[in-house]
């Protein structure tokens, strides 16, 4: 069926025709259509209505195969909610204002953009010399917790794909002394909305592929991707240096996160350690021969 270059949503307008694309959609599809599945994104409403999501594009590689994708699935009739694409201008100089709003228009794709100078507020806050991004991360996440409850979301919908997540994990591991990463699903601390991360299976050298391949008008983050030493860009280095002594290893690793044993880690708030208790059996009788 997705070979059928007739029939596509406007996302997919000029797609490769090769093979190796082809292949690449498909696994695309898959990854997330299993990572819907997997995580129970798509809720049941007490009325009958299809959920709507607010769809976070940020211009980047990530967000723009995510948008595609969501849309192919929903095109297939394989995701029964509605979309609603949203992009948050935060300000920064230079961002190509027009860019994403043209993209979208043009495309058909449902959106809408907001302006919200949370540049100026990060910059003004964070002394010089240290990383924007969590303040950055905090802001940008409440304008878009509004966003969602005034478009009627149950769910904002982010394009944090499977090497995100590793990193996040290793991030916490090395500083800040805990095994946690970004969960695919969770609620907000309000208790009103959810948040997905329908990438959550799909490799980033497949979102860079695809949006290369799509020719999609790629913006960078001029805030926080030009400052150099960032904790995560070392962790990733790391990563990057495994995988190419062992291909494969990333996901590895990341099934790992998916297999967790509660009794063989160290936190007893996980598993009742102190409630083990050994057989009343007298063991050293079992293996005593029957001389009757």
């Amino acid at each position: 069926m997705l070979d059928d270059s007739d029939d596509i949503h406007p996302l997919f307008a000029g797609a490769p025709k090769t093979t190796e694309f082809k292949k690449l959609r498909k696994r695309l599809v898959q990854n997330v259509r299993e990572a819907v599945e997997h995580y129970g994104m798509v809720e049941r409403t007490a009325d009958g209505t299809r959920p709507k999501w607010l769809v976070c594009l940020s211009g980047g590689k990530d967000s723009y195969t995510l948008l595609a994708i969501l849309h192919e699935l929903q095109w297939r009739g394989m995701l029964p909610v509605d979309l609603l694409a949203c992009n948050l201008d935060q300000g920064q100089p230079g961002f190509p204002a027009t860019v994403l709003p043209a993209f979208l228009e043009e495309r058909g794709v449902p959106h809408r953009i907001e302006y919200q100078d949370t540049y100026s507020v990060v910059v003004d806050k964070i002394p010089q010399g240290r990383t924007f991004c969590a303040l950055c991360s905090r802001l940008r996440r409440g304008h878009l917790y509004r966003l969602a409850r005034e478009e009627g979301c149950s769910a904002v919908v982010l394009g944090h794909h499977r090497d995100d997540i590793l990193e996040t994990f290793f991030m916490n591991l090395f500083h800040g002394g805990r095994l946690a990463t970004m969960p695919p699903k969770l609620v907000n601390e309000e208790g009103d909305l959810f948040l997905y991360r329908p990438l959550a299976h799909v490799a980033e050298a497949d979102c860079e592929k695809f949006a290369n391949a799509m020719q999609y008008p790629i913006i960078p983050c001029d805030l926080c991707g030009s400052q150099d030493g960032l904790q995560r860009q070392q962790v990733k280095q790391i990563l990057d240096g495994w995988e190419k002594n062992s291909p494969g290893r990333r996901q590895v690793m990341f099934r790992a996160l998916m297999n967790a044993r509660p009794s063989h880690l160290l936190d007893p708030k996980l598993f009742d350690f102190a409630g083990l208790e050994r057989s009343t059996r007298d063991a050293a009788t079992d293996d005593v021969p029957d001389l009757n």
